[in-house]
């Protein structure tokens, strides 16, 4: 990330320096992470970054349970709001997520319980000093991501795991000369 962010905005640097790579244990926040990084396949995350903000309103602050009972004319709306990415298949996939990440919980009593369970339950340290050695998906997010999809979630094919997992601290991926890097180990 440190090598782009000559040509970063200022809410690109800010997320950098402040939120990707920290280890988050709440649910809410996983789940939050886990819809954006659905949404922002095939796109760019400063793309997402810009409507983070009309997700979390369009989303009831990225609830689980109240996405769950999202019905048609829910979704209809949704794919009306020019906030969000209007993505049929990306709108349907945030609500069939919601119904499985309940049934996460049920089954592990909390999500942070299961997801932290590729890593370990501790943060993948790496050590790249290239932004050009960073993997597109490791053995954990193939893992991650034939759990997940086992599971009924969508739009969490390996790439979109292995996002999920550096931008939630379950891996570190800044470059050892980045002063996150440090901070993070």
């Amino acid at each position: 990330m440190a090598g782009l962010l000559f040509k970063a905005s200022e809410q690109y640097i800010k997320y950098h320096d402040e939120e990707w790579g920290v280890p988050i244990h709440d649910d809410r926040h996983l789940f939050e992470f886990l819809i954006l990084e659905g949404a922002q396949a095939g796109l760019s995350w400063t793309t997402i970054l810009k409507k983070r903000e009309n997700y979390r309103t369009a989303y009831d602050n990225f609830d689980p349970t109240k996405i769950a009972k999202y019905n048609e004319a829910k979704q209809q709306k949704l794919l009306q709001n020019s906030g969000i990415v209007r993505n049929r298949l990306k709108v349907a996939a945030s609500i069939t997520n919601a119904k499985a990440f309940l049934e996460v919980q049920k089954e592990f009593g909390c999500f942070d319980e299961y997801i932290w369970g590729f890593a370990g339950n501790k943060t993948i340290q790496n050590s790249w000093k290239s932004l050009q050695e960073l993997p597109a998906t490791t053995k954990e997010s193939d893992a991650m991501s034939k759990d997940l999809k086992k599971r009924g979630f969508k739009f969490v094919g390996p790439t979109i795991c292995y996002a999920f997992m550096q931008a939630t601290g379950l891996v570190n991926d800044h470059t050892t000369d980045c002063f996150r890097f440090r901070e993070l180990k």
